[in-house]
């Protein structure tokens, strides 16, 4: 009952919002900013009016959106896998991290976008360049999240598996990685909205579909509605994807105590 309120004030909130933003755009008559009902009806033209054999979608609906899921969906999952693999690498070890560590902080303040002209050089126009963008700059919430997590073991649990003698590799993905989860999970949560953020930087630049690209191609075309139909559905889109990886992440975290039940154990 208390989720089922907590939804109804969430979509309550959201219609106020709406609501509020036709009724300003609607005075406003600003030709930069359309209302919520030509951006809905625009997004319907352009995005829904396809044939039913393919669900109504539009060729520029798969075409763009479509492109623009697999190169976040490819990038964050590489940028997860050198994450978790590296961080765990350098939580374990002693002293790996102190030589590494001042190399890390200056690749990491280096924004992904002033490198697009170097990966641009290096692996031309496409695809590998647009996810390299998005693994660069994602990868490090992952990386240090992982490290942090990893650092974090309970030092009984060290103590235990040292006593019963536990293979390194059982040790790692028995006690280590379920231990350092939660950190990894936080970490995972920021570099899916920043991923969204970098396929769209990456797509603005040598790029001949995706949703980065429609943004750039209405702008100049100055068909404000259409931009600002891209522009809700990256909103959408993040929405989805967090709402997605939150139930990945209660799932895998299910074996964890609540907090409710840790307070009542606490308070006997």
């Amino acid at each position: 009952m208390k989720k089922t309120r907590e939804f109804l004030r969430q979509w309550l909130v959201l219609i106020i919002a709406v609501l509020l933003w036709e009724l300003v755009t609607q005075l406003a008559q600003h030709p930069f900013f359309p209302t919520p009902s030509k951006i809905l009806a625009t997004a319907g033209q352009k995005w829904f009016s396809g044939p039913p054999e393919s669900l109504f979608l539009t060729s520029e609906a798969t075409g763009d959106l479509f492109a623009s899921l697999g190169r976040v969906a490819f990038g964050w999952v590489l940028a997860a896998v050198i994450g978790v693999a590296l961080g765990t690498l350098l939580g374990r070890s002693r002293n790996l991290l102190d030589y590494v560590g001042p190399l890390m902080a200056f690749m990491r303040a280096i924004p992904s976008p002033v490198l697009v002209p170097v990966f641009i050089v290096l692996l031309g126009i496409g695809s590998s360049m647009q996810i390299t963008v998005i693994v660069f700059s994602v990868v490090w919430p992952i990386l240090l999240n992982t490290v942090d997590g990893v650092r974090s073991v309970d030092q009984v649990k060290i103590d235990t598996a040292r006593s019963f003698r536990i293979p390194r590799a059982q040790w790692i993905t028995g006690v280590v990685l379920p231990a350092a989860t939660p950190k990894i999970f936080a970490g995972l949560r920021v570099s899916l909205s920043l991923s969204l953020v970098l396929m769209v930087v990456s797509e603005l630049v040598g790029s001949t579909n995706g949703i980065g690209y429609r943004l750039m191609f209405d702008q100049r075309q100055f068909d404000f509605p259409a931009m600002w139909a891209g522009i809700v559905l990256l909103g959408i889109l993040g929405y989805v994807l967090n709402t997605l990886l939150l139930v990945v992440e209660r799932r895998a975290l299910s074996w964890q105590p609540s907090q409710a039940s840790a307070d009542q154990v606490v308070g006997g």
